[in-house]
C-alpha cells in the first residue's frame, strides 16, 4: 500500500504473453518514440526530409 503499482495483477503472468515491470514499463519507449517523431516532423518542415506520399 502506498507504493508504485501497475495496472495488472502479478498472477496474470500465467495467462498474459508479456507484463512490463513497474516502475519503468513502456514509459521510456513511449518517450523515445515521441522524441523521434518530433525530430522527424521538424526535419520534414525544414525540407531536410521528403514527406512520404502515399
Amino acid at each position: 500500500e502506498g507504493g508504485i503499482v501497475g495496472d495488472v495483477a502479478p498472477d496474470a503472468g500465467d495467462v498474459a504473453a508479456f507484463i512490463t515491470p513497474v516502475p519503468g514499463g513502456v514509459g521510456p519507449m513511449t518517450i523515445a518514440m515521441l522524441l523521434r517523431n518530433t525530430v522527424k516532423v521538424a526535419r520534414y518542415r525544414r525540407g531536410l526530409l521528403a514527406f512520404p506520399r502515399g
